[in-house]
C-alpha cells in the first residue's frame, strides 16, 4: 500500500481536517489544527507531505520519528499539530485496511465508555449556573467553566470575589456530587494563582485548569504540590519532552495532552504511559472537532489512567457549525449518562461526510482568539 494523496480542509468554525488517500483505495482522516493558525498547520502538513506521498502508510511509528526527528528543528505547536493529524489519519488507514478499530491495535480496550463534560460559559462567564443544571439534566456529570478573566500580577478583592461567586453558584444549583472543572486558562500570574486557588478550596472541584502557564509552574510548584484541589496542565504542552519535567515535578495531578497537538495517538499514548509511572491521570484536551474526538477515544480505551474526556458539543466557538455536523452518523458520540461509548468501527470508528466537508471548506474559517487588555492598556492574557 502506498499514499497517493494528502488534502486539507479548512472547515468552521476553527477546524482543520486532513485526507490522506492511497492507491489501494483505503482513506484515513485526521484533524491537524492548532487554533487560530491553521493555515500555518496546513502548510507544515504539505511540507511534510514531500516525504509521506509514497510510503506505505502502516508503518506509523517508523514515520512518525523520520518526520519528528528529520528536520533537525523540531517540536512546537506548527511541527506537533501537522504531525498529529497525519499520525490520526495514518491510524485511521492501517484499522481500516484490518477490519478493526485502532484500539484493537493497541492492545485492546481497558473501557467500554468514558466520562465526559460539558462546557458551560464562555470567556468571560455569564448566567453559569443556570447553563450547569442543564447541562446535568441533559444527563453530564462534570461541567467545566472558565474562571477568571482579565487578572493583574496584583488585582483587586473584587475579582476573587466574583470568581468565587460564579463558582459558588454553579456549586449551588448542580449539588455536591456533580463534578466542577475551574479553567484559569493561563489568565492568572503566580500571586493571584495562590489566592484564587485559596478562595476557591471550599468548593470541592474536580479539578483547577492551567492555573498558571505550564512555563511558570516551577515558580508556583510547592503551592501546586500543597493544593487540596487537582491540579490539570498540559494543552500547551507539545510531546513526552514537553511533559517530563511536569510529570517528575510532582505538581500536576492531571495532564491534558491535546491529540491534535502533541504528535497524535502515537506520541500522547506513551505521555499517558509516562503519568501512569507517577500515579497521574489524563484527560485529553478536545475543544475541537469529530475527528480529534475519535483519535482521543481510541486513546481513552486504551489508557489505564485517562479518567475523563473533554469534547466540544455546544462550546461557545462552535457557532456556525458544532461537533456532529461532518459525521455520516452522529450517533457514534451519543451521550448516555454523561459518558460516551468507545467507538467499535475500523480505524478512528467514524464515517465523515465527505460532501460536506467540501462544501464547508469551500467558506473556509479565519479564526483568532480574542486580544485583551488590561485597564491600563497593557495585554492580558487570553
Amino acid at each position: 500500500m502506498k499514499i497517493t494523496s494528502m488534502t486539507t480542509y479548512a472547515v468552521p468554525p476553527r477546524w482543520l481536517f486532513l485526507k490522506i488517500e492511497t492507491d489501494e483505495g483505503v482513506v484515513g482522516w485526521g484533524e491537524p489544527v492548532l487554533e487560530g493558525r491553521a493555515a500555518s498547520v496546513a502548510a507544515a502538513v504539505e511540507e511534510l507531505s514531500d516525504y509521506l506521498i509514497g510510503q506505505d502508510p502502516r508503518r506509523i511509528e517508523e514515520h512518525w520519528t523520520v518526520l519528528y526527528r528529520s528536520g533537525f528543528y523540531r517540536g512546537g505547536g506548527i511541527h506537533m499539530s501537522a504531525l498529529a493529524g497525519i499520525d490520526q489519519a495514518l491510524w485511521d488507514i492501517k484499522g481500516k485496511a484490518l477490519g478493526v478499530p485502532v484500539h484493537e491495535l493497541l492492545g485492546g480496550r481497558v473501557r467500554d465508555r468514558i466520562k465526559v463534560y460539558s462546557w458551560i460559559g464562555g470567556d468571560r462567564p455569564a448566567e453559569t449556573a443556570a447553563q450547569a443544571k442543564a447541562a446535568v439534566e441533559r444527563g453530564f456529570s462534570a461541567i467545566k467553566m472558565n474562571g477568571p478573566e482579565e487578572l493583574q500580577y496584583l488585582d483587586s478583592r473584587d475579582k476573587v470575589e466574583q470568581v468565587v461567586a460564579n463558582v459558588a453558584a454553579v456549586r449551588e444549583a448542580v449539588g455536591p456530587d456533580i463534578g466542577i472543572g475551574v479553567d484559569f486558562h493561563g489568565r492568572v500570574h503566580r500571586p493571584m494563582a495562590r489566592v484564587l486557588l485559596d478562595a476557591l478550596a471550599p468548593y470541592h472541584l474536580m479539578f483547577v485548569e492551567e492555573p498558571v502557564l505550564s512555563e511558570h509552574v516551577d515558580g508556583i510548584a510547592d503551592v501546586l504540590r500543597n493544593s487540596a484541589t487537582p491540579i490539570a496542565l498540559g494543552e500547551r504542552l507539545y510531546s513526552r519532552w514537553d511533559f517530563k519535567n511536569v510529570i517528575t515535578s510532582g505538581v500536576v495531578d492531571i495532564i491534558q495532552p491535546d491529540l491534535s497537538h502533541a504528535g497524535g495517538i502515537t506520541e500522547v499514548r506513551k505521555i499517558a504511559a509516562m503519568a501512569e509511572a507517577y500515579d497521574i491521570a489524563v484527560a485529553p484536551h478536545c475543544p475541537l472537532g469529530p475527528i480529534a474526538l475519535a483519535a482521543c477515544l481510541q486513546l481513552d480505551a486504551v489508557a489505564y489512567n485517562a479518567v475523563i474526556q473533554e469534547q466540544s458539543l455546544g462550546i461557545h466557538y462552535n457557532t456556525s457549525n458544532d461537533l456532529l455536523d461532518y459525521l455520516v452518523d452522529p450517533t457514534v458520540f451519543a451521550y448516555e449518562a454523561g459518558s460516551v461509548a468507545i467507538p467499535q468501527g475500523p480505524g478512528l470508528g467514524i464515517e465523515v461526510d465527505e460532501d460536506y466537508v467540501r462544501e464547508r471548506a469551500a467558506e473556509g474559517h479565519r479564526w483568532r482568539n480574542p486580544v485583551w487588555r488590561h485597564a491600563d492598556g497593557s495585554f492580558a492574557e487570553w
